[in-house]
């Protein structure tokens, strides 16, 4: 729509957003610039967790040193993305950056961003009671592993 000139401004991917800096768009803000918001997390129901907890802990633990490896080796995760995504080196590269920028070394993610889903979520279901960060998620298998993970790197 932008290269037709059928919009102004677009919110994009950050593939899109390479494609677009190719085409020399500009871009003007960039989400992780503006507000703090989970982009992605292990779900899974409270059965499963009280029923596999040691599935879900090593399903996160692999989450876990997956995205270290990922934030440790810039040079092979964007090959990698190269190979798996069949995008340029330019475009892989923005994507990275980028995921670097957005993603956390420990698996955690920031309680304002989860606040803000939350919020954005009961708005759509039209719930007007308080919700607790408890009520959605579970962070007693992540402190075991990233204390599992930091036992190990010592």
């Amino acid at each position: 729509m932008l290269e037709q000139g059928l919009a102004d401004a677009a919110i994009l991917n950050p593939y899109a957003v390479a494609e677009a800096e190719k085409l020399d768009f500009r871009v003007t803000a960039r989400a992780y610039e503006l507000f703090s918001f989970p982009n992605y997390g292990l779900g899974s129901t409270e059965r499963k967790i009280r029923e596999q907890r040691d599935v879900t802990k090593r399903v996160l633990k692999a989450l876990v040193r997956a995205n270290r490896y990922i934030r440790e080796n810039r040079d092979d995760t964007i090959q990698v993305l190269i190979d798996w995504a069949k995008v340029d080196r330019q475009t892989a590269t923005a994507d990275y950056d980028t995921i670097r920028l957005i993603s956390s070394s420990d698996g955690n993610i920031p309680e304002k961003g989860l606040r803000l889903w939350i919020d954005e979520s009961k708005s759509a279901a039209k719930i007007n009671r308080e919700i607790s960060l408890n009520e959605v998620a579970d962070f007693s298998i992540l402190s075991e592993v990233q204390n599992e993970l930091k036992s190990r790197s010592q």
